[in-house]
């Protein structure tokens, strides 16, 4: 199993200072987090997309362009990339101009986003929430898979023998595509022969082994040999020196988190025992010291029927920069060697 981080690039209040971290300081702050996640070994590094207040990282393809140009092996990729609300010919080319600058180092990761800002930012109609994305997922793959591509649909105007460069290092540009707990995500898929990525932010992650059962059968009905059908998992967690000090670091930050998130849904405002549930054994939440963390790892791939990558969201506004860095140090140099073999 290959193990990375992945960052919404949320704003920060240093914890042991009250020192608000301002966005240049925290771009500086990101780059150093990526490179150290190269120079301990983890696999992959990817920034999300959102356009928020409290986020950062509305342009994740000029991110992933300064990682790519200060790091050497890791793989840089979207979490996730917002497709149905930009053009996908434009996700392509700087897509592929991110392949040439890391020199074949980029995954996308494609999906619709949990928050809806980009729709009303970007003049799209909410209701065409899923249309929008299957059909800019078809034209994103026939330009992935065809130099020159004729193509027309409902919501940008038609392709006819049109080039789109420049052309990437891989071939194909791997793309994935992130997805929730819809069922239909989990079919189109496998239908389509692309590896998947579950996002998993509550509840218990076996609770997802369904759905990604009828993903790999969607996937062999339609004919795709089982080693297309890759399987990652998305999770919020930590690694600390022990299971106490990742919970007393990470906790503050959590709950300011999802306070902000359960006042906007209408849910109850999270507490210290919904946390502590969430991070115990069974939970969505990857947190504690690197056996722990290791242990879970195993656990979960086993119940969901194997797992290709796991990503650590560690983004936390109450997060020191140190703290995150020895989180990052840790999962590199401890957990991921405890699971490689998985």
């Amino acid at each position: 199993m290959h193990i990375g981080v992945d960052s919404f690039v949320s704003e920060v209040t240093d914890p042991k200072t009250d020192h608000v971290v301002g966005p240049v300081e925290r771009m500086a702050h990101l780059l150093e987090e990526i490179a150290l996640a190269d120079q301990v070994g983890l696999y992959s590094f990817g920034i999300g997309e959102h356009h928020r207040a409290e986020y950062y990282d509305s342009a994740p393809q000029v991110i992933l362009a300064a990682a790519a140009a200060r790091t050497e092996r890791i793989r840089l990729g979207s979490a996730v990339k917002v497709l149905s609300a930009d053009d996908p010919v434009r996700v392509f080319q700087q897509f592929a101009t991110l392949d040439l600058i890391s020199g074949g180092r980029i995954d996308l990761v494609v999906g619709r986003g949990s928050f809806t800002e980009a729709f009303p930012l970007f003049g799209l109609d909410l209701g065409d929430y899923d249309a929008l994305f299957e059909e800019k997922l078809e034209l994103l793959l026939q330009l992935r898979d065809e130099a020159e591509v004729t193509w027309s649909g409902r919501f940008r105007p038609p392709l006819v023998h049109q080039g789109v460069f420049p052309r990437p290092v891989q071939d194909p540009l791997p793309i994935w595509v992130g997805v929730g707990g819809t069922p239909q995500s989990f079919v189109r898929a496998g239908l389509l022969g692309l590896p998947l990525m579950v996002a998993i932010i509550g509840g218990e992650p076996r609770q997802f082994a369904p759905l990604i059962d009828l993903y790999r059968r969607a996937g062999a009905h339609a004919g795709h040999p089982p080693e297309r059908l890759q399987v990652g998992l998305h999770v919020f967690g930590y690694v600390g020196e022990s299971t106490q000090a990742a919970a007393d670091t990470i906790y503050p930050g959590w709950h300011k988190m999802f306070s902000t998130v359960s006042r906007e849904r209408g849910f109850a405002p999270p507490s210290r025992p919904q946390f502590d549930a969430t991070a115990g054994p069974d939970g969505a939440f990857f947190m504690g010291d690197p056996q722990t963390v290791a242990d879970k790892i195993r656990r979960i791939a086993e119940q969901v029927g194997g797992v290709d990558r796991l990503s650590l969201q560690m983004t936390n506004p109450l997060l020191a920069h140190d703290d995150l860095l020895r989180g990052i140090e840790l999962l590199g140099t401890e957990v991921a060697p405890l699971v490689a073999d998985v």
